[in-house]
């Protein structure tokens, strides 16, 4: 059964990487990473950003940028970012089941080669008077609209 999975573009912050790894152990929603992290990243520190949830999510680690472009690839999977530059609102949009959720680094977001490869760009609507939503707020917004229209919530 194909599944909706969640990507970080460079994390820079452990505890929104461990809310994210949280939501998909949750939510049963496959999280990749994709390096360079701006903290070290093993299965050591895997276990202390996501704690106890770290047994129960599926974790993708990807090198660079090129190794995880590879891997959507070769799985066929449509990649939707997050982006505060985005003009479709997320509840707007038609989700599917391969796709993969994309958000950019807490401290710089996606650079324009990320937003060029991205076959759908959308944004969560705010308050013109703030900067941005945290990342995992964000995320766990639209991955509960993904999930809401593709039937796609985990089973009891």
């Amino acid at each position: 059964m194909r599944r909706m999975d969640i990507a970080l573009y460079q994390p820079d912050q452990p505890p929104n990487t461990g809310t994210l790894l949280r939501l998909g152990a949750c939510l049963k929603t496959p999280v990749h990473i994709i390096e360079p992290c701006g903290f070290p990243f093993s299965k050591r520190s895997l276990k202390r950003y996501a704690m106890d949830y770290a047994d129960f999510v599926e974790v993708h680690h990807h090198l660079d940028w090129a190794a995880f472009l590879d891997w959507v690839t070769e799985h066929d999977r449509r990649l939707v970012l997050l982006s505060t530059k985005a003009e479709t609102l997320y509840c707007d949009f038609s989700f599917q089941k391969n796709d993969i959720l994309l958000v950019g680094s807490e401290s710089s977001g996606a650079p324009d080669f990320v937003h060029d490869r991205a076959n759908e760009r959308i944004i969560v609507p705010m308050s013109e008077d703030v900067r941005s939503l945290n990342v995992a707020v964000s995320m766990a917004m639209v991955l509960g609209e993904g999930l809401r229209q593709t039937s796609g919530w985990p089973k009891k």
